[in-house]
């Protein structure tokens, strides 16, 4: 990992707390993917949030943006039915509250 990709995953970790606390929501996990491309499923953190979300661990998902979480919009169009399915909420710093129609 670089220092450049270091700083930036701290940077939208830093926004998405910010925005947490605007919302009154707690922070309950943080997933990322250092050096990884979003284009892909096959990713640690991804994976992760996928599970914590199917197991209910939390109630909202919170990303700097829509790119941050797949840059395949079917990617995201499945991620975003997933969400919908185990009543999360999807949002983004950058979009604000994700849709079917934003989704993909």
């Amino acid at each position: 990992m670089t220092a450049r990709t270091r700083a930036s995953i701290e940077d939208q970790v830093r926004l998405c707390r910010i925005h947490a606390e605007r919302g009154c929501w707690e922070v309950v996990e943080i997933h990322s993917d250092a050096a990884i491309t979003g284009a892909i499923r096959q990713r640690s953190g991804y994976r992760a949030l996928l599970e914590g979300m199917c197991a209910g661990r939390f109630e909202v998902v919170l990303a700097e943006s829509l790119d941050r979480i797949s840059r395949d919009q079917e990617h995201v169009a499945a991620f975003y039915k997933q969400a919908e399915f185990h009543d999360v909420a999807v949002l983004t710093a950058a979009e604000g509250e994700i849709g079917m129609l934003t989704s993909g």
